[in-house]
Order: structure tokens, then C-alpha cells, then sequence
């Protein structure tokens, strides 16, 4: 009962009811976390950014930038490199939460081109230790139609890089595991559940629905507990010491140094309406930090209770 305790925690309700979403990918939280940690020499990329063009200033929303902080600063400090990947329009913001990593990490950023993703594509394949695992958190994908959107509709063409193509195999085959992690519908890994039902149960569900694939998806009700979550499912299966290391920055103190400074020196803002435009602020998905900060909390009790529950050995 373990991540299926985490997986109701990162799934409870709150401004939309995902449970089709959540029921569709049940065991694919533990499959993932499984995934890396069986690999031999892993080496984890996590591609983030999700740029707001009508912020004040314009700039990518706090959401995803978090999860990417607390999945690289568990992945590191178990021993696993980590490449963060984004765009120009979101590199100060995501460049800006990984100074406050426990540990460096590598950092990459694309211009708006398909030719500068497929450079990237191409170097993150080959080296001494390539990637095994790109994990996409809040990052939009395309639709039917071709265009990213945003979640009230809005073609993203010109504000985002097409960082799917380092998700799909067509012409390529590419040598990693893919992840997804979202909470709308629109976001890349999102292409694995039935169209109808980010139809029905989405608004403007039948436009914005992601046509990338993942081969695992991480369904929550807010994309920053989907990243927790893959780290509170690996601590879960890792060994005890394993996952002392895993759970070492795994609170709310680092997440509150994350999202400052994300909005403070990033200038992330906290949602994409369009009836409002959105500001900096210490907030995530209109839900104010401290609301986060107790679903964390749920999280680490959850799993620290797990484990001292385990057999001495």
C-alpha cells in the first residue's frame, strides 16, 4: 500500500477532478520509480518550463519548476547525474532554481528552433555516460492539430521550443525511458490516455488533449507533487540508506528556498489565465505555498512512516 498511498495523496482533488486520469495510470508511478532506480549508470534528464506570454512580466509558470528541483536533488544525491533541460523564454527562472540545488547539475538550453532540440537530442545520446531517462514535468506538448496549447486554448508556437521531439521515436529511435508528469492534459506523456477522456473531462479538453506519448505517466492534481511523488515512490523502494540519501533536502524549507527563487530572481509567476494576468508570486497553480507545504509534509510522513514500519535487517 505503500505508493498507493502516494498516489492518492498527489491525486487529491483540488481545482478539477483527475480521477479518470489518476484510475488510467495506476502502478506507472512505481514503474517509473522501478525503472531508474534498476538501471545501471543511470543518468536522469528532467525537461521543464512552461512559458507564460501575458505574465507581467512575461515568464514560465512556478509549476514543474519545483518537482524538477526536489527529483534532481534526490536523483544527485543518490549518485545519479542529472541535465536539466528548457527553453530561452524559461531559462532564467528554471536556470535560477538550480542554483539552489544541494549539488550541480548540468543545464541545457534550446533556442525556439527544431534544429537546436535535435543537436541537443544528438548530444544527450552519445558521451561517456549518455541519458537514460528524460522525465518531462509541466511541459506542454502538441495536440491533434500540431500546436501547443494552453489549457484555455491559446496556440504556444511561438513561445516554446518543441522539446517533444525528445520524446517521440518517428525517424529516430530513440536510446531512453520517457516519463511524463502533468496535471492538465496538454502536457507531454499526456498522449497515452483516451481521448475522451482529457475530452470530457478537461475543459477545452477536445483542443488542447497532448499527442506525445510517454512510456510511463505520473498523473497529479498539481505537476510539482507528481515530481514529490516520483521521489517519495523511489524512497518507498529503495533500501533504507538508499533512501535516507533520496529524502535528504525532501521538505518543505527546500521547496520554500525552490519557489523563491523561481520568483525572485526567475520572475515565475503562478498560473496561465487569461482573464487575469499572472504576477510573480509565492504560489503554485493559485494555491498559496503554505497549502503545497502541508502536502509535502503529508508526503514525507507518509514515507518515513513506511519505512520505519520495515524490518530491522
Amino acid at each position: 500500500m505503500g505508493i498507493a498511498v502516494v498516489e492518492n495523496i498527489i491525486g487529491q482533488t483540488v481545482r478539477r477532478d483527475i480521477g479518470r486520469m489518476k484510475r488510467f495510470v495506476e502502478g506507472q508511478l512505481e514503474a517509473a520509480a522501478r525503472s531508474i532506480l534498476s538501471t545501471p549508470n543511470a543518468h536522469v534528464g528532467i525537461v521543464t518550463g512552461f512559458f507564460i506570454r501575458n505574465a507581467v512580466p512575461p515568464s514560465p509558470e512556478t509549476d514543474g519548476l519545483g518537482g524538477m528541483a526536489h527529483m534532481a536533488a534526490a536523483l544527485v544525491n543518490l549518485g545519479i547525474p542529472v541535465t536539466v533541460i528548457s527553453d530561452a523564454p524559461c531559462s532564467k527562472a528554471v536556470w535560477a532554481v538550480t542554483t539552489e540545488l544541494p549539488q550541480e547539475v548540468s543545464l541545457e538550453i534550446t533556442s525556439l528552433s527544431e534544429a537546436s532540440v535535435r543537436l541537443l537530442r544528438d548530444r544527450l545520446s552519445a558521451g561517456e555516460r549518455p541519458l537514460t531517462h528524460l522525465i518531462a514535468i509541466e511541459r506542454v506538448s502538441p495536440a491533434n492539430d500540431g500546436k501547443p496549447h494552453r489549457e484555455y486554448g491559446a496556440d504556444m508556437s511561438n513561445d516554446t521550443a518543441p522539446l517533444h521531439l525528445l520524446f517521440e521515436d518517428a525517424g529516430w529511435q530513440r536510446p531512453w525511458v520517457t516519463i511524463g508528469i502533468g496535471d492538465g492534459g496538454n502536457e507531454i506523456g499526456m498522449g497515452i490516455l483516451p481521448e475522451e477522456i482529457v475530452r470530457d473531462d478537461i475543459p477545452n479538453g477536445r483542443l488542447i488533449s497532448a499527442a506525445t506519448p510517454a512510456d510511463f505517466l505520473i498523473v497529479s492534481s498539481v505537476s510539482n507533487w507528481g515530481g514529490w511523488g516520483l521521489v517519495s515512490a523511489m524512497a518507498i523502494l529503495a533500501s533504507k540508506e538508499e533512501a535516507a540519501r533520496l529524502l535528504a533536502d525532501f521538505n518543505p524549507e527546500r521547496d520554500r528556498a525552490y519557489l523563491t527563487a523561481a520568483v525572485v530572481v526567475g520572475q515565475a509567476v503562478d498560473d496561465s489565465r487569461i482573464d487575469l494576468a499572472a504576477t510573480p508570486k509565492m504560489s503554485v497553480d493559485r494555491l498559496p505555498w503554505e497549502q503545497h507545504a502541508q502536502v509535502l509534509k503529508q508526503l514525507r510522513a507518509h514515507v518515513d512512516g513506511y519505512l520505519a514500519d520495515l524490518p530491522r535487517t
